[in-house]
């Protein structure tokens, strides 16, 4: 590999960071907690909850890394999602290359980032094309899938048990030195595959696939599945019928994949994860039309009972279409996983980030978000407008990232989008409603902004106190009771009457007693002024500008 002299000082500096590494004290293993239904990530024995981006795929060389920590100081990121390429890491059978891992941990931490490291080994996006090139030329010791007529297609097969050893030697590898490289916890989460799978065939067709497709059913993916056992001996196809060789291969893929999270998390309990390329989950569409064998909605249960040393299965969402990109989030919030979205794309689903705190997600990000494609990267330039989407989100979070975290795993948080044609929502709080409306109004209504990019976030932190904050749009607040006919959701329809609500039998109506603007630094609200008058009269008005309340109300 030439390296440029740029690279070749990166090198000598993080050799000397490396030597100094034993000094540091070890910071505690981020772990995924479960209270009361609801899930955290724990980083620094804290709720952490990770803005992140991911870069490109081919950007975790060393000569791109240049190109990945502007745009993360951009975006105000927190985290970093970035591959490591086994081919990079393992060019020699049993020859391991750390040089990449290192250079990546130091850059990060001189940042200030925190890494999600992704693996690209057997599996990327269904192919193999990330295994060392040892492997590649040896297809007979590591073969690809079969399909019905018999010809290998562009898949790993997971029947395959010299790769199978092989991704669990290389893995077991990598985790083991981020064990020693990293006492610090820069990495706080790791990815094993990614989108693992298969396009163009169902599952693999080989002889020893075939009569594990015709054996009997495992016990434990019929109770996952939550099947009416009628016989103990159902094969697949007689179990699952049109959705048999679907469920087949991921319980084949999700078993692989298990086994190398449990040979890496056996060195390093890192929180792992598994990442889907997703059905339509409103028109699923057969067999065939998506990725077969990764952990889609509907083998989500399967993917749960092979593969138990993964945290979470996450899904990598691009749909754009409002209402399934929420089905989505919905169906990977699960008494059994905590939401989590790795991959996402599209500037207009820049607001669905607060939806996805709606559901408690532990972290967010999207895709491709380096300079790695020629943006001009000199002072003042325009950013892409999908940057500038999420970028608005970070500045406003992440001054205060902490503390969301913490008020959503205490289930003391909402938030919602806007999604055309609602234009007003109710987040109950108990004795308080915070009601959310987009956009302006019109005839004493409000009518929705043009494009739907509202979105509100509300957090109770006392009886009486609760955190605002959002872009286009109007939060209010009124008692919890019974409106008879009155107009008095005043954020609804911008009457100038006080919100009201007939509580035994008398009218209480909701008064601002204070409402503060100001900043989360370290954990402390600081204030920067009170709003009253124009700015409270009619609802409190958000923007585009990161503004942050704290709002103590009361009734009369």
């Amino acid at each position: 590999m030439k390296f440029t002299s740029a690279v070749l000082a990166t090198l000598i500096a993080t050799s000397l960071a490396i030597a100094l590494r034993a000094q540091v004290q070890e910071r505690p293993i981020p772990r995924i907690v479960k209270k009361d239904g609801r899930f955290a990530l724990f980083v620094d024995d804290a709720p952490y909850l990770m803005l992140g981006a991911q870069v490109h795929n081919s950007s975790t060389w060393l000569n791109m890394l240049p190109k990945v920590w502007p745009a993360m100081e951009y975006l105000n990121v927190n985290t970093v999602e970035m591959p490591i390429y086994w081919e990079q890491f393992e060019p020699g059978q049993g020859q391991y290359d750390y040089t990449t891992i290192d250079t990546v941990l130091e850059q990060a931490r001189q940042h200030h980032l925190r890494l999600v490291l992704l693996w690209f080994g057997t599996w990327k996006n269904g192919s193999q094309h990330y295994m060392p090139e040892w492997m590649k030329l040896a297809p007979d010791r590591y073969p690809h899938m079969v399909d019905k007529n018999g010809q290998a297609v562009d898949s790993p097969s997971p029947f395959a048990a010299a790769s199978l050893e092989a991704d669990k030697t290389a893995f077991t590898a990598f985790m083991r030195h981020l064990k020693s490289a990293d006492p610090e916890r820069t990495v706080i989460m790791v990815q094993v595959e990614n989108e693992a799978g298969t396009w163009g065939t169902l599952r693999d067709y080989s002889s020893t696939a075939q009569k594990l497709f015709e054996a009997p059913v495992p016990p434990e993916v019929l109770t996952a599945m939550q099947l009416k056992i009628t016989s103990p001996s159902l094969n697949w196809q007689e179990a699952f019928g049109p959705e048999g060789e679907v469920c087949f291969n991921a319980w084949s893929v999700a078993k692989y994949v298990g086994q190398v999270a449990a040979a890496g998390k056996a060195v390093y309990p890192l929180p792992l994860y598994a990442n889907a390329a997703l059905r339509d989950p409103l028109r699923p569409g057969a067999p065939g039309s998506y990725e077969s064998g990764g952990p889609t909605d509907n083998v989500l249960a399967i993917w749960k009972v092979a593969a138990p040393a993964l945290d979470i299965l996450a899904p990598d969402i691009y749909q754009n279409d409002p209402a399934a990109y929420l089905r989505v989030l919905e169906l990977y919030r699960r008494d059994d996983n905590p939401l989590f979205v790795p991959e996402t794309g599209g500037a207009a689903n820049a607001r669905f980030f607060f939806s996805a705190l709606g559901l408690q997600t532990i972290g967010f990000s999207p895709f491709g978000m380096d300079y790695s494609r020629g943006h001009d990267t000199s002072p003042g330039s325009r950013q892409p407008d999908e940057f500038l989407a999420w970028a608005m989100n970070y500045r406003l979070i992440g001054p205060m990232q902490r503390e969301i975290a913490e008020l959503n795993f205490e289930g003391k948080l909402k938030a919602v989008a806007e999604v055309a044609p609602k234009v007003t929502e109710t987040l109950p709080f108990g004795d308080w409603n915070a009601v959310v409306s987009y956009g302006a109004t019109r005839n004493g209504q409000a009518i929705g902004n043009a494009e739907p990019t509202g979105r509100a976030l509300v957090a109770r932190l006392s009886d009486n106190q609760f955190l605002v904050s959002g872009f286009f749009c109007r939060v209010d607040f009124r008692p919890a009771g019974t409106d008879q006919q009155r107009k008095s959701q005043h954020a609804i329809d911008g009457t100038g009457q006080i919100p009201s609500a007939l509580i035994d039998g008398k009218w209480q109506h909701r008064q601002f007693l204070r409402v503060e603007e100001g900043t989360y630094e370290n954990g402390v609200f600081n204030f920067v002024r009170i709003w009253n008058g124009d700015e409270t009269d009619w609802g409190l008005n958000f923007g585009s500008e990161p503004v942050v309340l704290r709002v103590s109300v009361a009734t009369y």
